[in-house]
């Protein structure tokens, strides 16, 4: 047996390096595997204990205190989480808002998944590797400016979202943009470099990814083609299908996952030029609308469901007239993409299992909530 993450003086363990260090496992995170001849037979991930009641939590808070908290289980996706939980309180409620507050969100939701590509792009990157956190350290600067905060911004309101955004905070965001069109071939040929010779390992078919629920850049990669942003319009996203392209591959192995990855960032990097547009061009407008003190959730059951940086996340809010939900669930990419893994690994070389677990977008908080 061996174990990532997993105490070398166990019994029977023995510690597998992995190196590069993926971006967004933490030290809890265990790999078991059963190798046998130098490849992988069986493989299970485990989690670790990374559970802190996230859902839980939101069935005794209001709809101030959740949108709060739904910034942190994923933990690289923060902006994007709380896009979703407003959406869930917005469909409960029956209300929509004002069109510049969904520009603004669209705005976030892109540039966010920019960040989260290059975090999962960088340790990969070879020679592009500080140009790629260099890129993404300009594009945090940047929703901390805007936003007021790195991780944990609580910017997003139910009917709107918090503050509007300045003309010279839209140009900063076309400078920054043209940046990271202009440097993306150099991180892509680094990452390009890295994958070589990984081709048809960790391969996840088709049918698997669907089996396993999979979505996002992962299942993308193995030929299924879906995305909420085109097939379920949401935001502004049925306002731009001339640059709304998904990139697509067929082989499900690292190199796919990877190309997905880069590819996809070229396409926000489009839609958030979109959004810039439209901003521009209507400099001033609502924000918000004008709520009570105190909103009651109507009795019923709401599911949003986005198109989240590495997978569709989704919730499912039911409501008894309270002003707490009275469950709330939410649907994670990084759950199913981690049970996935497992899958991936059989037949894995040894000295490649590491490369695998790099290309599989994952946040553990996302996974045990």
């Amino acid at each position: 047996m061996y174990g990532i993450g997993v105490a070398a003086t166990l019994p029977g363990h023995e510690p597998l390096p992995l190196a590069p260090r993926h971006p967004a496992l933490h030290p809890g995170f265990g790999l078991a595997l059963e190798v046998g001849d130098g490849r992988v037979a069986a493989a299970d991930p485990q989690p670790g204990l990374m559970h802190r009641s996230a859902e839980k939590l939101f069935e005794s808070r209001d709809w101030r205190q959740g949108l709060a908290l739904a910034d942190r289980h994923d933990w690289l996706s923060s902006i994007s989480s709380e896009i979703g939980m407003a959406l869930a309180y917005e469909a409960a409620l029956g209300i929509t808002p004002p069109p510049r507050a969904t520009w603004i969100r669209t705005l976030l939701a892109e540039v966010n998944r920019i960040t989260v590509a290059l975090a999962f792009l960088a340790p990969v990157a070879g020679s592009a590797r500080a140009s790629a956190e260099g890129l993404r350290e300009r594009l945090v600067a940047l929703q901390e400016s805007m936003t007021g905060a790195r991780m944990h911004p609580a910017f997003c309101r139910i009917g709107g979202v918090a503050a509007d955004v300045d003309v010279e905070t839209l140009e900063a965001h076309v400078e920054l943009l043209k940046d990271v069109s202009r440097s993306l071939p150099h991180v892509t040929e680094g990452v390009a470099t890295y994958a070589d010779g990984l081709s048809e390992v960790g391969v996840l078919t088709r049918d698997e990814a669907i089996a396993w629920g999979l979505s996002g850049p992962v299942a993308r990669a193995s030929g299924w083609d879906r995305d909420l942003r085109r097939d379920d319009p949401y935001l502004a996203y049925a306002e731009v299908p001339d640059v709304l392209a998904v990139p697509l591959r067929t082989a499900g192995d690292v190199p796919s996952r990877y190309a997905v990855l880069a590819e996809q960032i070229l396409v926000s990097v489009a839609i958030a030029l979109a959004c810039v547009d439209e901003l521009r061009s209507v400099p001033d407008g609502a924000i918000d609308l004008p709520l009570p003190k105190v909103i009651r959730i109507p009795e019923g059951t709401t599911y949003v469901a986005m198109e989240g940086p590495i997978g569709i996340s989704g919730c499912l809010l039911v409501g008894d007239g309270d002003k707490y939900p009275l469950r709330m669930k939410i649907r994670s990419a990084s759950f199913a993409t981690l049970q996935a893994l497992g899958s991936a690994l059989v037949g894995t070389r040894e000295d490649q299992v590491a490369d695998v677990v790099m290309s599989m977008p994952v946040v553990l908080g996302d996974v045990d909530r």
